[in-house]
């Protein structure tokens, strides 16, 4: 018997394309774009660009005050996402309230932005939390550390929120390491398959630790990667917050209505180490950091702004001396030794501890009590 075979629908393949070129309506200068470079998308509004350029300046400080705090021992460690902020702030700006942001353990700036308490995100790192911030309240996901395994969490919520009727969508960060990872395509597999309503946001900075991204893959653009899954997808300037807002918000706008997942792809570059544990010297040429500090998201946006007479000298005096209050703020509060219970880490582990488990936290408790 001669089996069925579907035919390709030639039309449905050009719909998952990505742009040749990532889309891009801002260039470094703080000039706009030509259509070409455009890709149909449309220039966010004065306003939501004013807000992006005040986020940014106030997640670079706070990336600058984070690592400053690393040094003083304040954090055990801190990635820094220094070149980034373009990806982090116009990702969680095109969040509505009710959606769900899963963040990396590189995004910390994307928390404070989506408006987590400076210190209680930082909670991971400092070592005090898991988590520092409530999910639940905040509608973020612990950030993650091991590469991609969140990315099937995301697609499992929306799937779930989707089955509840819920107007939710998910949008989940992910380096280009982790798109090496299995999760990462499973999390493909399953959103596409059950139409889940999520984006993933792939901020491709070049390097996964210290593998550059030519030892990674061998496709065009990690973009394409969306298509074998059947997923829509699209690249963008990450270091345009403009663009970025335009594409992830039109990503939104699409998984939202129901049309199931989207892949896409920012183009950005981490300046700083991997951590204040990491040696970028021993893996890159800081000429080829040279390249990208011209491509600064936060100066093309401030070019760009007050060339079009919508962010004045006194504008930006403003905002930099309230990045400042806010750096001033969190290093304060910092400085403060936190109160910790050792035995707290037994309190969420099992609903019904076990016979073990309370003799380890009775353990734990007689330490604590006894000073040790």
């Amino acid at each position: 018997m001669e089996l069925p075979v579907e035919h390709l629908d030639e039309n449905r393949v050009t719909g998952l394309l990505p742009s040749r070129d990532p889309v891009r309506l801002i260039d470094e200068n703080g000039t706009l774009t030509d259509d070409d470079a455009r890709g149909g998308y449309q220039l966010p509004p004065a306003e939501m660009l004013g807000d992006a350029y005040r986020r940014m300046v106030m997640g670079r400080r706070f990336d600058t005050e984070a690592t400053a705090l690393t040094r003083q021992g304040r954090l055990a460690v801190y990635p820094s996402s220094r070149g980034q902020e373009a990806c982090q702030v116009g990702g969680v700006l095109a969040l509505q309230q009710q959606d769900w942001l899963f963040p990396t353990y590189r995004d910390t700036m994307s928390l404070v932005t989506r408006g987590v308490d400076a210190v209680e995100a930082l909670g991971l790192l400092r070592g005090d939390w898991h988590c520092g911030y409530d999910p639940m309240r905040e509608r973020i996901a612990p950030q993650c550390t091991p590469l991609a395994t969140h990315a099937p969490h995301a697609a499992g919520l929306a799937y779930a929120a989707r089955r509840r009727g819920d107007d939710t969508v998910a949008l989940a960060f992910i380096g280009d390491g982790g798109t090496s990872e299995g999760d990462f395509h499973e999390a493909l597999n399953f959103a596409a398959v059950f139409g889940a309503p999520v984006v993933f946001v792939i901020q491709n900075n070049r390097y996964a630790i210290s593998v550059p991204l030519s030892r990674q893959t061998a496709a065009p653009s990690l973009a394409y990667k969306g298509i074998g899954y059947g997923i829509r997808s699209e690249q963008v300037d990450g270091n345009d917050v403009a663009a970025v807002l335009a594409v992830l918000t039109d990503a939104i706008d699409h998984a939202r209505s129901g049309h199931g997942p989207m892949l896409v792809e920012a183009h950005t570059y981490r300046i700083e180490a991997h951590t204040n544990a990491d040696d970028a010297g021993r893996y890159r040429d800081a000429s080829e950091t040279a390249v990208w500090i011209p491509r600064d998201p936060i100066s093309r946006l401030e070019r760009y702004l007050s060339g079009a007479g919508a962010l004045s000298e006194e504008d930006i005096r403003r905002v930099q001396e309230s990045a400042e209050a806010y750096a001033e703020d969190l290093r304060a509060r910092m400085n403060v030794d936190p109160v910790v219970r050792p035995e707290e880490m037994f309190e969420h582990v099992l609903t019904e501890p076990t016979p073990q488990l309370r003799r380890q936290r009775e353990t734990v408790s007689g330490l604590s009590a006894d000073g040790g």
